[in-house]
């Protein structure tokens, strides 16, 4: 099991480093919501800042076309399954409603956009607009899909979780992040499919592709692929 440690950063927010076993040389990755790096084990972390000194501006570039755009008025969301956009409204606080299929978050008038705090709150409204519709939304989906193939789980959960799209525990329940309403809905039915074939081989060995290969009409390793290289929205 992977340890961590996280460091501020003035340009990256936050350094991440993860000491994983079996690592010989340590790997950086940009995120949105920082740096990441994998180190090997008793790594310490002032050597392994050195290591980044030099690959520092490369990623900081990489990390400026990347990193989260302010939330202001302009901001929309306009995915297959989800529509979110942003209006002013007569409350003294963020409001969200749901209006023709659209959630809308109301902003107080004269929201200053450009102070921290009101892009973290725009950003805690945005997750609890994903997570209502996705509350609604994906579980039925996800029933259908099981009654179709046969398949049964225990329960199914709406996670927050932005490192994965689903999981699914040795108990039989199945995790599905809120973030699965910004993706097509094609590849949100892949890791739905991903996920109830795990409810019958809890490993990712050739019987379980051979079970995620036939329910996916013989498409999961493009289905993969293709999710892989898929960047939501927010």
């Amino acid at each position: 099991m992977p340890t961590q440690r996280i460091i501020p950063d003035e340009d990256f927010g936050r350094i991440i480093l993860r000491t994983r076993r079996g690592a010989r040389n340590v790997t950086m990755r940009v995120k949105p919501d920082g740096l990441y790096l994998t180190v090997p084990p008793r790594s310490r972390t002032d050597a392994v800042l050195d290591i980044l000194r030099p690959y520092r501006g490369r990623l900081i570039e990489q990390y400026r076309q990347i990193m989260p755009k302010p939330i202001d008025l302009d901001f929309r969301i306009q995915a297959e399954c989800f529509r979110l956009s942003l209006a002013t409204g007569p409350m003294k606080h963020f409001t969200v409603r749901c209006n023709d299929e659209k959630m809308i978050i109301y902003c107080p008038p004269h929201t200053d956009f450009t102070r921290e705090k009101v892009q973290k709150l725009l950003r805690n409204a945005i997750l609890r607009a994903l997570k209502k519709a996705a509350q609604g939304y994906l579980p039925p989906l996800l029933h259908a899909w099981a009654g179709r193939f046969g398949l049964t789980y225990r329960k199914v959960r709406i996670t927050g979780a932005r490192s994965r799209w689903g999981s699914c525990s040795a108990a039989g329940t199945i995790s599905l992040s809120c973030y699965l309403m910004l993706v097509p809905a094609h590849l949100m039915d892949y890791v739905m499919l991903h996920e109830l074939a795990h409810t019958r081989e809890m490993n990712h060995g050739p019987h379980f592709w051979k079970l995620l290969d036939d329910m996916a009409g013989g498409l999961a390793l493009q289905l993969r692929a293709e999710l892989r290289k898929f960047r939501p929205a927010f």
